[in-house]
């Protein structure tokens, strides 16, 4: 007869989270939050690893979404294009401004 596996739980992003700040703000021992929320010390201490390693994360600039990287982009495509054809039109209202001199003076 096998002994029954236990149902693993993956907890999210924000319940690690909220676990490790028992430990860190509450002081609520190792032990008693591994045996309240069935854990093993070691993954624990890798959360608690993982988050301080990547803690600075939280205090950096945020990177741009895909979605808002591809706007931007758009956006420096449409100036540039904008930017040109001011530049042709301004050429043509020279030229344009430079023959009605020359046909007036005629």
């Amino acid at each position: 007869m096998s002994i029954p596996r236990k149902a693993r739980h993956n907890y999210t992003p924000a319940e690690k989270v909220a676990i490790l700040r028992r430990h860190l703000l509450e002081k609520v021992p190792v032990a008693d939050l591994c045996e309240e929320y069935q854990l093993q010390p070691s993954i624990f201490y890798q959360w608690q690893k993982q988050f301080f390693e990547h803690g600075a994360a939280a205090f950096g600039k945020e990177k741009p979404q895909p979605a808002a990287r591809a706007a931007e982009r758009r956006i420096a495509e449409l100036e540039a294009k904008l930017t040109r054809k001011h530049e042709v039109l301004s050429e043509l209202m020279e030229e344009h401004i430079a023959l009605k001199k020359e046909l007036g003076e005629r």
